[in-house]
């Protein structure tokens, strides 16, 4: 809700671990850590890291971007589209059933959303989110200047602390 208070986000996980090809049907020379796309089928690329790694500055800003770049250009959907739904089988999930779910009613056809991801890829309207246990003011800095300057793409980051007690 943070995201779009009017709407909401709801998302599917395509997979963890999505690898990113460096050129046209090429194999992956990077894995992005998770990749989700949402109601709007906006592909959704999430980098997780924890505020102890050194990287998480400017080394995981590049990865980023390059993710961002090499994905939008070379990702084929049907690829991307078979993650989903092995995974989904993997969970026990119907792919059909959790697209359906996630879009209104009058939209739930699995064709039309995987054209729309297709789409939102190849104009470079993703969205990209770090999360760390802590951002570090060098990291929002960067995200917010990046958020400024990108259009249609997307940067956020999501800090989620982690609270521990005597045990």
């Amino acid at each position: 809700s943070q995201i779009d208070p009017a709407a909401p986000r709801r998302w599917l996980l395509v997979s963890r671990e999505v690898g990113v090809p460096g050129e046209e049907y090429g194999s992956s020379h990077w894995a992005i850590d998770h990749l989700f796309v949402d109601q709007d089928a906006i592909p959704t690329l999430v980098e997780v890291k924890r505020s102890t790694d050194s990287r998480i500055r400017r080394e995981v800003v590049g990865q980023m971007l390059d993710y961002a770049a090499n994905g939008t250009a070379y990702w084929r959907v049907d690829a991307l589209r078979a993650s989903f739904e092995t995974n989904c089988e993997t969970d026990g999930l119907d792919p059909e059933a959790e697209i359906a779910g996630l879009l209104e009613e009058d939209e739930a056809d699995a064709a039309a959303f995987w054209q729309r991801v297709r789409d939102h890829l190849r104009a470079g309207k993703v969205r990209m989110i770090f999360v760390a246990d802590e951002i570090p003011a060098e990291l929002q800095r960067i995200v917010e200047f990046l958020n400024r300057q990108m259009n249609p793409a997307e940067v956020l980051a999501v800090e989620i602390r982690q609270y521990a007690s005597g045990n």
